[in-house]
């Protein structure tokens, strides 16, 4: 059993969460993930790596409840125990393998979206243990649904903020203000890490191709085993089948089939909003909702 030491809501629906995992903490990397489970039979719930403390014995997770399984989490409380908690799996970010000479020579902007903010706050704060700096832009829809905004400006060289209905900072999506730093106030960048909806890295990585940056994605599409065996996370990347729980998540995002990729999610949205609505109506709830047996 990990027991949950700090929980703190930072939206209505989006929670984080320090649980206690010392080996998990002990090894994990940023760009990393791990799998939870709030019971012995519950669902397995693929979320990444937002931050470790080594000495505490600790792992930080953010996750938004869209789902019956997420939801369940976020009715635990600090004091309350959950199943599971393995990790750390896939592969770290490309950035804690490079030298610092090799580091020395990347002018790195992070562009994250909503939930996002999570897994690019970690390699920001890596960066920085390490010497170097990396502007980043963290966007949502609105004000209300921005995350981590005080911690990431805390590790940035510099921090840039969007939301789409300029209601903060800069009125447009992330894609468009990273343009303007570039086209507008004279910023250059060689290495881009976009992290965010799978629509969202789509037309980012479209930005940054027409930009000439090189850019990395980290992918989270559907996860079941977290070992490559279930297959359930398959995406294809420059015209080869890769398993994103194994070779990635983090992948060239110039070379990502990200079409594919959302066409397998919308296969899996049709059970999971079954699932989420009887969670939503407990007692209450019917087959179909309405009791005529549609859900059989």
């Amino acid at each position: 059993m990990y027991k949950i030491v700090k929980k703190r809501m930072l939206t209505d629906t989006i929670y984080l969460m320090d649980i206690e995992a010392p080996r998990v903490a002990k090894s994990a990397l940023p760009g990393q993930f791990i799998i939870i489970k709030t019971t012995d039979k519950g669902e397995r719930i693929p979320l990444t790596v937002c931050d470790y403390d080594r000495e505490a014995g600790t792992v930080t997770i953010v996750a938004q409840a869209v789902g019956k399984s997420t939801m369940e989490l976020m009715g635990f409380e600090e004091g309350e125990c959950v199943a599971d908690f393995v990790g750390p799996l896939g592969r770290p970010s490309d950035l804690c393998e490079l030298s610092d000479e090799e580091l020395a020579k990347k002018k790195i902007i992070f562009v994250a979206g909503g939930v996002g903010t999570a897994p690019v706050y970690p390699q920001v704060k890596y960066l920085k243990e390490r010497g170097f700096g990396a502007d980043v832009i963290i966007g949502a829809r609105t004000k209300d649904l921005l995350i981590l905004e005080d911690e990431v400006k805390a590790v940035a060289q510099n921090l840039y903020v969007s939301t789409d209905d300029g209601s903060y900072g800069f009125h447009g999506v992330g894609s468009k203000l990273l343009e303007k730093l570039i086209n507008e106030d004279g910023k250059q960048y060689n290495h881009a890490v976009v992290i965010g909806p799978m629509i969202m890295m789509k037309f980012t990585s479209m930005t940054t191709k027409a930009l000439g940056i090189p850019t990395i994605v980290s992918l989270n599409p559907i996860m079941v085993d977290g070992t490559g065996m279930c297959g359930a996370c398959r995406v294809t990347v420059g015209g080869e089948v890769k398993f994103a729980c194994v070779d990635g998540p983090e992948f060239d995002g110039h070379l990502v089939d990200y079409d594919q990729a959302m066409r397998r999610s919308a296969m899996y949205k049709t059970e999971e909003g079954r699932a989420k609505l009887k969670f939503e109506e407990g007692s209450t709830h019917k087959n179909g909702g309405c009791g005529c047996g549609g859900d059989k």
